[in-house]
């Protein structure tokens, strides 16, 4: 994983400084909220219904044993001793004080963390696939790209002042792990026919008020080059972007007014442009980002057999394990989500816990995946069983990745002053509802997503089923949505018809789903199912 160099460090500390100075002028009264606000968000620091939310960026998912420990001692010293895991793989604490904030990300530099560009209007942090350098699937590891992106457009002055935020993430397989073309721009890594790696590019994609799936605006773009494309692309969006009416000024409303092709022209003319101007950026520099991410030191002729003796252990690892790329090696993912508990939450004990494994078996290295789950993406098959034991121990051995209680939820009206409703009762509601195994397990890959309000924060537009929560009237509704889905076969979800409230949108699932048990055919998911019969084929079910 990346290492800071000199200039790293020092630009980070000077960051932390200069932020301390803020909060002490603004505990003394020498700066009002509305002057602060935008130099907190500049540092993730929101104002939320109880206290702040500090927003700590992990860029394209990655952290070691050493951040882990951090973010749990951050957890217990600062916070009420847990964190919440985002879409966006960032970390997040709920109850912050203001005159804490500084030496929380004093904390988060000595670690190599920090918390620049989670919020405001600049480039967040760039997500990768969460398997990224272990993924038996992939080209190569996207994430020396996703840092060579990171690095470059940081405090970059045209990159800093942006007319609303702007998301990218970087992939490098034909598996989509990363909601790839729900982004504004997205890369997937890419051969052309002649076998040169290159990337194939997306744009314009997004949630929220008015969602919109990516279009691919160039098949194949060669690597050195892009430094030039992403600039011209921000080039065109400064440009035109609709700077006096936020709900229109993210590049997706552009894309969609412009219309495909003539973006893609105007992408393109600012592009030749930069081309003229000489070279993209020095391979070197590159190749110095791409050395921190060697291969580990993987071992050879270990056994590829697993013992399936204990029956518990052979459920965990049927739904918990993925293929890795070295013979004798597992990719494992750790679930947050347990039947009652909160989606993406993690007690320090337990961060401490999977610091642990990360560092004993996993190379010193983690991931956090967009789905809020962990992974340990290196863990030799000999080593499953000892690292599901002290998962179990710790609550996070259960066996239910993708499956219908692996539910996606924002943080919703219980913390988020922009909910119109709660997300965390109603994902405990549904997982209890399905809290029975051999049910998940019958009822196979099931993606349920909940947002509490319509900036589609928990992704409710990409889940097989989705929530969002409503004001309606001063009541707390919510409506069902079928048929999305964030993988390489991105599709919108579709509105049902009216809403129900908080324990009618629970029944509601149960009947969407006992109708795809009913209708299915050998081997379908719940979204194939959906695929093939269509909305009316559930509508009858959900409203009777």
């Amino acid at each position: 994983m990346y290492k800071y160099d000199q200039y790293d460090h020092a630009m980070v500390r000077a960051r932390v400084e200069d932020f301390r100075d803020q909060v002490r002028r603004r505990l003394a009264g020498q700066m009002t909220d509305d002057q602060f606000k935008p130099l907190r968000l500049k540092n993730g620091l929101y104002l939320q219904l109880h206290a702040y939310m500090l927003r700590v960026a992990i860029p394209y998912g990655t952290l070691n044993s050493t951040q882990m420990r951090k973010l749990a001692h951050i957890a217990r010293t600062y916070d009420r001793g847990y964190g919440h895991f985002t879409t966006r793989q960032n970390l997040q604490y709920h109850w912050i004080k203001l005159e804490d904030a500084p030496n929380i990300l004093g904390e988060l530099a000595e670690v190599e963390m920090h918390a620049i560009q989670t919020s405001g209007e600049s480039i967040r942090n760039i997500s990768a696939d969460h398997y990224a350098g272990a993924a038996a699937d992939e080209i190569m590891d996207p994430r020396p790209w996703a840092e060579t992106i990171r690095q470059m457009t940081t405090f970059m002055p045209e990159f800093s002042y942006l007319p609303r935020k702007f998301k990218i993430a970087v992939i490098a397989a034909e598996a989509d792990r990363a909601a790839l073309r729900w982004h504004d721009f997205a890369l997937r890594i890419v051969k052309n026919d002649a076998g040169e790696v290159g990337f194939q590019v997306f744009a314009g994609g997004g949630m929220g008020r008015t969602p919109f799936i990516a279009y691919e605006i160039r098949p194949f773009l060669p690597t050195g080059q892009i430094l030039s494309y992403l600039q011209a692309v921000l080039r065109v969006w400064n440009r035109h972007a609709r700077r006096d009416n936020i709900h229109k000024q993210r590049m997706k409303i552009l894309v969609h007014e412009l219309g495909e092709e003539e973006f893609r022209r105007q992408v393109e003319e600012e592009f030749q442009h930069f081309l003229s101007l000489g070279e993209d950026f020095p391979q070197a520099e590159y190749d110095r980002i791409a050395a921190y991410f060697t291969p580990p030191p993987f071992e050879a002729g270990l056994p590829e057999e697993i013992d399936r003796t204990d029956p518990d252990f052979a459920v965990w690892v049927d739904q918990q394990i993925a293929a890795h790329k070295a013979p004798g090696y597992a990719i494992v993912n750790i679930s947050l989500k347990p039947i009652q508990g909160i989606g993406g939450d993690i007690s320090a004990d337990q961060m401490d816990v999977v610091a642990d494994l990360a560092e004993r078996y996993s190379f010193d290295e983690l991931r956090v995946a967009h789905t809020q789950n962990l992974v340990l993406p290196h863990v030799r098959k000999a080593d499953l069983y000892a690292v599901w034991q002290s998962l179990r121990d710790a609550g996070l051995a259960d066996a239910n990745l993708d499956l219908v209680t692996d539910i996606i939820a924002c943080p919703g009206l219980d913390y988020c002053t922009l909910a119109n409703a709660r997300s965390i009762p109603v994902a405990q509601k549904i997982a209890d509802r399905f809290a029975d195994p051999e049910r998940q397990r019958d009822l196979g890959e099931l993606k349920i997503k909940i947002s509490g309000c319509i900036n589609a924060c928990g992704h409710h537009h990409a889940g097989h089923i989705g929530i969002l929560g409503v004001d309606r009237k001063g009541t707390e509704n919510y409506q069902l949505l079928l048929g999305g889905s964030g993988d390489e076969t991105t599709s919108q979800a579709k509105i049902t018809g009216p809403g129900f409230d908080e324990d009618g949108i629970v029944d509601a699932v149960e009947r969407a789903v006992e109708r795809y048990r009913e209708v299915r055919e050998p081997g379908e998911r719940f979204l194939d199912t959906y695929r093939r019969v269509g909305m009316e084929g559930f509508k009858e079910a959900i409203y009777g």
